[in-house]
């Protein structure tokens, strides 16, 4: 039986991004993103937000902790992680997370307060995409 686990999300930064480093030398990026949902009850639109924290990892974290700020907004692919683990007094916690595989800047440098490269500009540089002069059009 195959199984599918893949998010696609548009939102905007709840924080400014948190770099660190693993012993390895690997970069960690942590953020939080919001994700408004409008849904009709009754007569009437509603709106809900859904707050995620992203994770994403290398170069791709490295940059969205110099070009994202809290209020930017940014598209992210990736899928959904789940962690368990137990507090020092004995209680059992569990969070959903998604571990990002493509983050995408959307918005401008000016948006939210954010510093960064203006226009719509993946931080995946070199996973997949071609560089401008090997575009055969």
């Amino acid at each position: 039986m195959a199984s599918l686990n893949r998010v696609i999300l548009i939102g905007n930064l709840t924080r400014d991004p948190e770099l660190r480093y693993l012993p390895s030398g690997m970069a960690i990026c942590k953020f939080g993103l919001a994700v408004n949902e409008r849904y009709k009850q009754g007569d009437e639109w509603k709106e809900r937000v859904n707050f995620i924290d992203i994770n994403v990892w290398g170069k791709q974290g490295e940059n969205c902790s110099e070009y994202l700020s809290k209020g930017r907004q940014a598209a992210i692919e990736g899928r959904l992680t789940y962690s368990q683990w137990e507090t020092d007094e004995g209680q059992k916690r569990s969070k959903l997370e998604v571990t990002a595989d493509r983050v995408v800047f959307l918005g401008s440098r000016g948006e939210g307060g954010g510093s960064g490269r203006s226009g719509a500009e993946d931080s995946g540089a070199g996973q997949g995409s071609a560089p401008d002069d090997d575009v055969p059009f």
